[in-house]
């Protein structure tokens, strides 16, 4: 049965509930018909009709126009849950703290963020839950709380969202997934801004959900004198650790680039966007364009339930966002009092801690559901921890850790995206990013018609100037706050909390005007990597280190970003002319370069070439015969496409040397020459060819020929079908990333993250941006679904999708088909 079908069954089958918001289905119209648009919807309304259009185009993205903002989030989650619904009803359950009710205590978490069972994920958000602070914030007015027309979006998202529940209902569900499922419930308002809170604190307190659920007083009593002792720790293994939590490999990053009338061919603004995001879960997005005429138009894609676009464009500019270098977060060691570790002090005034037992529902083996209790503790600074980031931050009788979080009770993003789905140049954007300082841990890259650029880091940022730090940073603290920008503070004192700026929206937070802004005529390139070097020839420098660090080696990622921008510029890359269009952006991203393969292959092969007898060593003490991995690598194309042989090898050589310390170089990092240091791979340290034996070890072992062409061996699975994907790890400096799971027994397993939403938005000289887009992951999670896998298998061949934004363009779509939604 089809959607409109199955619509029309359901609409005569049930009478729809008393809600605020009676909504039934009035029909389907195909692009058979020869009536626009604009007339059916004119007609409609002369009759009484609808006031929702939705019509889909290519690969099932929604055109989404209302008459008001309140139909606008209707339409929005009456086709969210159609493409979705058992990813978003598992959302609404994480944020409900319902896990463990009805998926069990031990099963896999959904929460935003790593958590250990779903009983800690539940145990984590009923805290969030019992402190009211999503309820608080919403009691404030704007910018603080949600603006009225971000408040009726939620709402129509929320009637849209149950009407397509109840029409379908849960035996009707076409996702197994969730079929029937007694977990599929209506949701309300409250679940909504739950959502966007979690997403916010998802880079801070979310880090560390096993920490704040497990902390642990010890048992009353003096301190021991190993506890009264300060914790110590090595100070680069605590920067490691601190820094593999801060930005685990299985998050998420981007890339972004906003090019200028000074470089584009045509001399207006183009974009290029490629967010790294999860191809499942609460992380993943979903394409829509959303129009109430005359207020909004704009197209892109946001997070699942996000009933805004995150990164897209209007008529007049696009912008995108990147995952902050900022640490949107802080540490402070408390000194408890002596015989009571839930007392601590503050200036020499014992203070008690929180404490508040938190209750969730658990279903047991037998089905039984019991109550399961867990008193957590809290400071005036935020959450109690205990062991976490790697560091000694175990709760003694001397000493406990507490951490405060940038985003605590952050819903103003959502009136950010707001205002960015209404904006219509870079001033706008970054008007929008000032006024309401809602962003939560990413930076935002735009381009407008007008060819002008802007790169802005303005979001929430803990404000922990420098001389904060060095004032008040404890003994661990003072060791790791330089090299990753967490500051580890001393909570019993006073003037060593957070401070404050003039320009901030809430207190605590660094001002815009402490944060790094750009604008330029040619380029701006931000790909995770702090601001400093979003241009080579204008570095920014001056903002404090929790921002990010500046004269330090870039990751590789970004020194391929920026040497593809330079030879595109200089047009030395082989493709045509100079400059950038929307092609040859779109060509520059899928070339699928690696900045350590150009780097470090050919110094690869000539060792490998160079090794006695052609058997290279290995850990485990036996060479290995590596004449066909050796021919395999001086064969190598240097690309990671799909047909690139040698690639593999590569990847699994230069992933056994990062686990042993990493490359050494002969030539170090000068930062007077960021893009080109450090360089040429010191093959005569030991580690290197031994790094290299292991992987073609590894490689026999699982029966994998080095010359295996990549995509036979890194692929998705998308039903009884194959997809080879490209790209490759983020640690070898692909523009194009892609994170697959590595089983030792099998080799490559799921995605764990790549391209998401990739758009690239050129302004013309005319009405309409040249746009194209790609959402790799496909716009629906289920399985049964014609969009389950339509765009991944234009992904794997290195495709990408025409966006079409105007109505014109709406109207010529070769599948297009329109429903209708009456709202009264």
């Amino acid at each position: 049965m089809d959607m409109g079908e199955a619509m029309k069954r359901t609409t005569w089958r049930r009478r729809l509930g008393r809600t605020a918001v009676l909504a039934t289905v009035w029909g389907l119209v195909t692009s058979a018909l020869p009536a626009t648009a604009e007339v059916r919807a004119a007609e409609a309304r002369a009759s009484g009709g609808p006031s929702v259009t939705i019509r889909y185009t290519e690969h099932g993205v929604p055109h989404i126009k209302a008459d008001d903002y309140t139909g606008l989030g209707h339409g929005i989650g009456y086709a969210a849950a159609q493409d979705n619904l058992c990813l978003l009803a598992d959302i609404y359950l994480t944020v409900g703290a319902r896990r463990s009710l009805y998926l069990g205590p031990d099963g896999p978490a959904g929460a935003y963020g790593p958590a250990g069972s779903n009983l800690d994920s539940d145990l984590f958000h009923q805290q969030v839950i019992d402190s009211q602070v999503v309820e608080n914030t919403l009691a404030e007015p704007a910018p603080i709380g949600p603006r009225s027309e971000v408040r009726d979006i939620v709402r129509g998202y929320v009637s849209g969202y149950n009407r397509y529940l109840r029409q379908t209902g849960g035996d009707g569900v076409t996702d197994p997934e969730c079929r029937g499922a007694d977990w599929l419930r209506p949701i309300t308002e409250i679940d909504v801004y739950r959502q966007f809170h979690a997403l916010g604190i998802s880079g801070g307190s979310g880090r560390v959900i096993d920490a704040i659920v497990s902390a642990r007083p010890p048992a009353p009593g003096p301190a021991s004198r190993a506890e009264r002792a300060t914790p110590r720790s090595d100070a680069k293994a605590a920067a490691a650790s601190v820094n593999e939590v801060l930005h685990r490999t299985e998050g998420m990053g981007s890339n972004a680039f906003a090019v200028g009338a000074e470089q584009s061919q045509n001399g207006r603004g183009l974009l290029l966007n490629n967010p790294h995001f999860p191809w499942t879960g609460p992380m993943r997005l979903w394409e829509a364009q959303l129009t109430v005429p005359g207020r909004m138009n704009v197209s892109g894609a946001a997070p699942l339930g996000i009933p805004l676009i995150r990164s897209g464009h209007t008529r007049n500019v696009a912008w995108g966002h990147t995952v902050s270098a900022a640490v949107p977060l802080g540490l402070y060691e408390l000194d408890l009092a002596s015989g009571d570790p839930r007392t601590y002090l503050v200036d020499g005034v014992p203070e008690r801690m929180t404490q508040r037992t938190v209750r969730v529902p658990v279903r047991g083996a037998d089905g039984a559901a019991t109550t399961v209790e867990r008193t957590l503790y809290s400071s005036r600074y935020g959450p109690v921890l205990g062991a976490a980031f790697g560091l000694p931050t175990e709760w003694t009788a001397r000493t406990a850790y507490a951490l405060r979080d940038a985003n605590e009770g952050n819903l103003r993003g959502l009136n950010t995206w707001f205002d960015l789905n209404r904006a219509q140049s870079t001033e706008e954007v970054q008007d929008a990013l000032v006024r309401t300082q809602g962003m939560p841990w990413v930076n935002t890259v735009a381009a407008d018609k007008a060819g002008r650029t802007l790169f802005s880091g303005v979001h929430a940022v803990p404000h922990i100037t420098d001389e904060l730090a060095k004032r008040c940073s404890t003994p661990l603290g003072a060791s790791i706050f330089p090299g990753t920008g967490l500051a580890i503070l001393d909570g019993s004192r006073k003037d060593c909390a957070w401070g404050s700026s003039a320009d901030a929206v809430v207190p605590g937070l660094l001002g815009p005007g402490e944060l790094p802004v750009l604008r330029r005529g040619d380029y701006v390139a931000n790909s995770n990597d702090s601001a400093w070097l979003t241009h080579p020839e204008r570095p920014l420098t001056g903002y404090p280190r929790i921002v990010g660090s500046t004269g330090t080696e870039r990751a590789p990622r970004t020194r391929m970003s920026l040497t593809a921008l330079q030879e595109r510029m200089a047009g030395t890359d082989g493709l045509p002319g100079r400059g950038f269009s929307r092609q040859t952006m779109q060509d520059l991203l899928f070339a699928n370069r690696s900045k350590i393969a150009e780097l470090a292959a050919d110094d690869t092969a000539r060792m490998c070439a160079a090794l006695p007898g052609g058997r290279a060593p290995t850990s485990g003490g036996e060479p290995v015969d590596a004449g066909p991995a050796c021919r395999a690598l001086s064969n190598w194309d240097e690309r990671f496409l799909t047909t690139s042989r040698g690639a593999l090898l590569f990847t699994r050589f230069w992933t056994k040397l990062a686990e042993r310390g990493g490359p050494s170089w002969r030539t170090p990092f000068d930062p007077a020459d960021p893009v080109n240091t450090p360089r040429d791979l010191d093959t005569g340290n030991p580690g290197v060819p031994t790094a290299f034996g292991d992987a073609v070890e590894e490689l026999n072992r699982l029966g994998i020929a080095p010359d295996a062409p990549l995509g036979e061996h890194q692929y998705v699975v998308r039903g009884d079908r194959k997809l080879p994907t490209h790209g490759g790890p983020s640690l070898l400096g692909p523009i194009n990333v892609q994170i697959h799971s590595w089983d030792a027994a099998k080799g490559y397993g799921k995605v764990v993250y790549g391209p998401s939403f990739v758009q690239v938005v050129s302004f013309t000289d005319g009405a309409c941006p040249d746009v194209a887009r790609l959402l790799a992951s496909s716009q629906s999670g289920d399985r049964t679904s014609p969009y389950y896998a339509d765009q991944t298998e234009l992904y794997a061949e290195g495709r990408m999708v025409k966006g079409r934004f105007c109505e014109s363009e709406i109207e010529a779509s070769p599948q297009l088909r329109t429903v209708e939604l009456r709202m009264s």
